[in-house]
C-alpha cells in the first residue's frame, strides 16, 4: 500500500502563502509588524486594510520579495522563502502580479508596450499576445491611449496600465497596494470586477486598501491591521 502524502506537504499544495510568527521593522525604529500570522489558500480573494502607517505595504513588500522577515517563516508556492537568495527571487516574480503604489511603469515604453512586458520577458510573441493586450487595455479604459507613454498619462491612467501589467499574463498571486486609489467609483469597481474575474480563474488576490466601501462590497474575506498586528473580522458583507 502506497504511504499516505505528509500532511505539511498537502496544507503547502493548497496554499498560495504562509505567514508564521513574521516580525518586520527598520533599524532605530519599532517593528513595522509583529508577529503576523496569514495562510493565503490557492484561489483566495482577501482585501487587507488599516490606518496609515499600520504596516501595509511592508507586509506586501515580504509577499513580493522586497524585503525579508526578521523573525519568523515565508512560505510562498510551497517553498521557504524566508532566507532566500536574491539570484532566485525572479523566478518567483514571475508567479506574481504585483501592483506598486508608484506604478514602476518605464517611461520610454508606449502603454501598449509596458501593458505587454511581462508575456515579452516570458518569450511570447508580439503577434500572439497583440489581441489580449489591446482587450486588456480597452478593459482598463486605456483602448485609445496605447501608443501614449506614462509620462503623458494621468495618474489614474497610469494605475490603470500598472494593473494591467499587473495581471496580463494570469498570475498565480496577485499582490495589489491601493489600486483603485487614483481613480473614480465607477472605474474602481469596474477594476474590482476584474481582480474578481481573475480569482474565479484560479488566481490568488491580495488587495491592499484603505477603502473600506470597496472591500464590503467585494465579498472577500477582510483582514484589517493595526498596531502590526493582524485580525481577521471575518468575510465581508455580501
Amino acid at each position: 500500500m502506497p504511504s499516505a502524502e505528509p500532511a505539511a506537504m498537502t496544507e503547502t499544495m493548497t496554499e498560495t502563502a504562509r505567514l508564521s510568527g513574521v516580525g518586520f521593522g527598520y533599524a532605530g525604529a519599532p517593528d513595522v509588524l509583529r508577529d503576523v500570522n496569514l495562510i493565503l489558500p490557492r484561489g483566495s480573494f482577501h482585501f487587507l486594510t488599516g490606518p496609515s502607517g499600520a504596516g501595509k505595504s511592508s507586509l506586501l513588500r515580504l509577499l513580493t520579495l522586497a524585503d525579508r522577515p526578521l523573525r519568523g517563516g515565508l512560505r510562498l508556492f510551497g517553498a521557504d522563502v524566508s532566507r532566500i537568495d536574491r539570484r532566485d527571487i525572479p523566478a518567483f516574480r514571475r508567479r506574481m502580479g504585483v501592483v506598486f503604489q508608484d506604478f514602476r511603469l518605464l517611461d520610454h515604453l508606449s502603454a501598449f508596450d509596458n501593458a505587454a512586458l511581462p508575456l515579452r520577458l516570458a518569450g511570447g510573441r508580439e503577434a500572439d499576445y497583440a489581441a489580449d493586450v489591446e482587450e486588456m487595455l480597452k478593459w482598463v479604459g486605456l483602448g485609445r491611449r496605447m501608443d501614449a507613454r506614462p509620462p503623458a498619462l494621468s495618474g489614474g491612467e497610469k494605475q490603470r496600465l500598472a494593473i494591467a501589467r499587473a495581471v496580463i499574463a494570469r498570475p498565480g498571486l496577485i499582490v495589489a497596494d491601493e489600486p483603485t486609489g487614483s481613480v473614480d467609483a465607477v472605474m474602481a469597481d469596474k477594476l474590482l470586477r476584474l481582480f474578481q474575474s481573475l480569482n474565479r480563474l484560479g488566481a490568488t488576490v491580495l488587495i491592499a486598501s484603505h477603502d473600506e466601501a470597496l472591500a464590503q462590497r467585494s465579498g472577500a474575506r477582510v483582514l484589517r491591521l493595526e498596531g502590526g498586528r493582524l485580525h481577521a473580522p471575518g468575510p465581508a458583507a455580501a
